[in-house]
């Protein structure tokens, strides 16, 4: 495993005072998750996963915003396929809430290994040049298990991540990547810009979920065939310090056990304009995004608002009014 025990973990949200509803919100997280480490991972899965999959859908605001957010996408679906595909989404996101419970049974060998790993060939490839990569995914599956799969094959990375609203179960979920992920994580913003240069010098790779919106700092560019507000730091990085950009996804395969597959770096040779190619790069990763998107739209968190929408910062004629 990777000898990182001495790195401190980052602290929680802080520009954001703890309320009543954040104490009330952080009990109920964790007596459920109490409750869900007790009966085991394959029945805490399965339980909130179906639970989700009733409830869920009854959640308007998310749901109404996945189903619109769906249409983008797949013009020609009917309502029928739309509604069975949102039941999908909102399984897969019960059940991974559940699995933050047992992250630390999740192996990529062992007796019952839960994580299958395919393209580790393609990253010892990729380090055949380098000492640092840029990794990028989504929000596919359970997305806390490529970290988790890298860490266990003693790969050196850092991991960016947006925290969360709730400081309280900010600092919880902080804790938690660093038992069984990595201990060096990276707020976004100007608060990680420091350690991010440091995890560098130091030939840490830098971990990115990339499907996320940014307005503020954000660039336009297509993403699933309309335009949406992306952050353009892994192409930056990418394009700065020449580094490689794998990307890998998480699969769902049965319950609680998944397959991360790594792929080989996204083909880029960069033209000297910084600007352009940092717009050509974070395209390229979009793309890849879609196609993995468009594969198995059911294990993929369509919740987001993730288009442009009238009335918001670089709003595009192509985003969803």
């Amino acid at each position: 495993m990777n000898a990182d025990t001495e790195i401190a973990l980052p602290e929680r949200r802080s520009n954001r005072p703890i309320t009543l509803g954040h104490r009330v919100e952080f009990i109920i997280a964790r007596i459920l998750l109490g409750f869900f480490r007790v009966i085991g991972i394959d029945a805490a899965s399965f339980i909130a996963g179906k639970f989700l999959r009733i409830t869920g859908p009854l959640i308007r605001p998310a749901s109404r915003r996945g189903e619109e957010n769906l249409r983008m996408a797949f013009p020609d679906w009917s309502d029928k396929k739309i509604n069975a595909v949102m039941k999908d989404v909102w399984e897969n996101l019960g059940r991974t809430g559940a699995e933050y419970a047992h992250l630390d049974k999740l192996h990529v060998s062992g007796e019952n290994p839960r994580i299958i790993s395919e393209g580790r060939d393609r990253v010892v490839d990729a380090f055949k040049n380098t000492n640092r990569a840029v990794f990028v995914t989504g929000h596919f599956a359970n997305w806390e298990v490529s970290g988790i799969a890298a860490h266990q094959q003693e790969l050196k990375f850092a991991v960016i991540y947006r925290a969360l609203n709730n400081p309280l179960l900010d600092e919880w979920i902080i804790e938690k990547r660093g038992q069984v992920m990595t201990r060096r994580q990276i707020p976004k913003g100007i608060a990680g810009a420091r350690p991010l240069i440091d995890a560098l010098k130091q030939d840490y790779s830098l971990a990115f979920l990339a499907d996320q919106k940014l307005n503020t700092g954000g660039i336009r560019v297509p993403f699933m065939g309309f335009d949406a507000m992306t952050a353009p730091a892994a192409a930056r990085i990418a394009v700065r310090f020449n580094l490689p950009v794998i990307p890998n996804v998480v699969e769902r395969l049965n319950g609680a056990y998944f397959k991360v597959t790594s792929y080989d770096p996204i083909e880029f040779l960069p033209s000297g304009d910084l600007v352009g190619d940092v717009e050509a790069l974070t395209i390229k990763i979009n793309e890849f995004l879609e196609t993995e998107i468009r594969k198995n739209p059911g294990q993929w968190l369509w919740l987001h608002r993730r288009w442009a929408i009238k009335g918001e910062p670089g709003a595009a004629n192509g985003g969803r009014e």
